[in-house]
């Protein structure tokens, strides 16, 4: 995959494009506030009804994930990752999943989006949308994916170019793809769904599993290395880990990549989660059993909601 431009001295955090920088500094700009869970998700049931043609997934609207972000130790910010809605796109029914990141040293203010349109029922990517605004570097990007003629096209300069796979995956959508997978510890997965040949083949290597703690809350982990075909964080010489909680959720807790010709690596470290609900039927059962079961829990044992 392609990795974005070095032209600012603020690039953080996008998995599978992500450029090196040294000075990130990231900031949501949402508030971080108690929810009951189940409440929120009852009402979120109302609002989405299950599908029963949608892809088992075990995320789904309503998610919203908030991260800290560290470079060496020093604190970064925050960003968040959030399955903001239902759209359709000519025709498809689709989730609207989107990464922010905001904020910046004084004087020098980050506010980036980048937006996946994902397919209910194949999980494919069919738009993409990414919007940088850095000191010294601003970038609007709108990819539209053709999959029946094999072609994507930039609708903000009129470039295209041919589609890699008839399946493609963005950069995002590739994260939540990822989730869905089984993460078999000793297993490697290898894909050819990016939506640009030359960032392919992105494999996966599910290496074993762990446990990590964040302010107090305990989480057990499966820890998976992406190799991409990029020099961003997650080429071989960034030697990337990524804490999925090892449970129904698969929710990313924790990053860590080395940055090159800097003493220190980039960490991202869960905040805070706002479960969403999935669509497809099985998914919405496993995921509320899951619930259920963590609640029963040990209150230092269990993932702060």
């Amino acid at each position: 995959m392609h990795s974005l431009p070095l032209k600012g001295v603020f690039r953080v955090l996008l998995a599978f494009v992500v450029p090196v920088s040294v000075l990130a500094q990231v900031t949501s700009g949402v508030t971080d506030v108690p929810v009951d869970q189940e409440a929120f998700t009852d009402s979120l049931s109302v609002l989405y009804p299950v599908d029963e043609w949608a892809a088992e997934t075990p995320w789904g609207p309503g998610e919203h994930l908030v991260y800290q972000v560290k470079v060496g130790i020093f604190n970064a910010g925050e960003g968040h990752m959030t399955v903001e809605a239902l759209d359709s796109i000519r025709g498809h029914q689709t989730y609207r999943a989107v990464m922010g990141i905001k904020g910046g040293l004084p004087g020098l203010r980050v506010d980036d989006s980048y937006t996946t349109w994902i397919d209910l029922q194949t999980l494919q990517s069919w738009r993409y949308i990414r919007e940088i605004d850095e000191p010294f570097y601003e970038s609007y990007r709108h990819y539209e994916f053709y999959p029946d003629r094999r072609v994507w096209h930039r609708t903000d300069n009129d470039e295209s170019g041919p589609l890699a796979s008839s399946l493609p995956l963005d950069d995002i959508a590739f994260i939540y793809f990822i989730r869905g997978l089984p993460l078999e510890v000793g297993k490697t997965y290898s894909f050819s769904r990016y939506f640009k040949e030359d960032g392919n083949p992105v494999v996966i290597q599910v290496l074993r599993q762990d446990e990590y703690e964040m302010e107090g809350v305990r989480y057990s982990t499966i820890v998976v290395k992406p190799i991409v075909q990029t020099d961003g964080l997650f080429g071989q010489g960034g030697e990337a880990e990524l804490h999925f909680t090892d449970d129904d959720r698969r929710i990313l807790v924790y990053m860590k990549s080395n940055i090159p010709l800097f003493p220190g690596s980039l960490t991202l470290h869960l905040r805070s989660i706002q479960e969403g609900v999935p669509l497809n039927p099985e998914s919405r059962d496993t995921a509320r059993e899951g619930r259920l079961n963590r609640a029963a829990l040990e209150p230092d044992t269990i993932v702060r909601r």
